[in-house]
């Protein structure tokens, strides 16, 4: 099974910048996407970016509007989510999320899931 490790949440003030980290292992050359999501308590899980099959990214632009970025480096099996500009809307769990197959910002659609990594953003 793949497993997947986030880390890199924390507390920043409105306007502040952080990249969160997903460690991924038991990786096979199955696992064809990957992505973040962030979840409020008490409201769905969301889509936030994506890779697409053949490396290209998609986002949730009503979610990031335009200020985060999505990476990975291979080398290391990691994937990345830079977070610029942090607003409080930004708070929540964001977790990193794999599937095989073909990508999707749908939450419901991945099989492996991270523990979550907690970004709070303070006005």
């Amino acid at each position: 099974q793949v497993q997947l490790v986030e880390s890199g949440g924390g507390s920043v003030q409105t306007g502040g910048s952080l990249r969160l980290s997903c460690a991924v292992s038991g990786y096979t050359d199955g696992w064809m996407s990957a992505g973040w999501f962030r979840q409020v308590p008490g409201k769905e899980r969301e889509g936030v970016a994506v890779f697409d099959t053949y490396g290209g990214v998609t986002y949730n632009s009503d979610s990031v509007k335009g200020r985060f970025t999505i990476s990975r480096d291979n080398s290391k099996n990691t994937v990345y989510l830079q977070m610029n500009s942090l607003e409080p809307e930004d708070t929540a769990m964001y977790y990193c999320a794999a599937k095989k197959g073909e990508p999707t910002l749908e939450a419901g659609r991945f099989g492996y899931w991270g523990q979550g990594t907690q970004v709070t953003v303070s006005s």
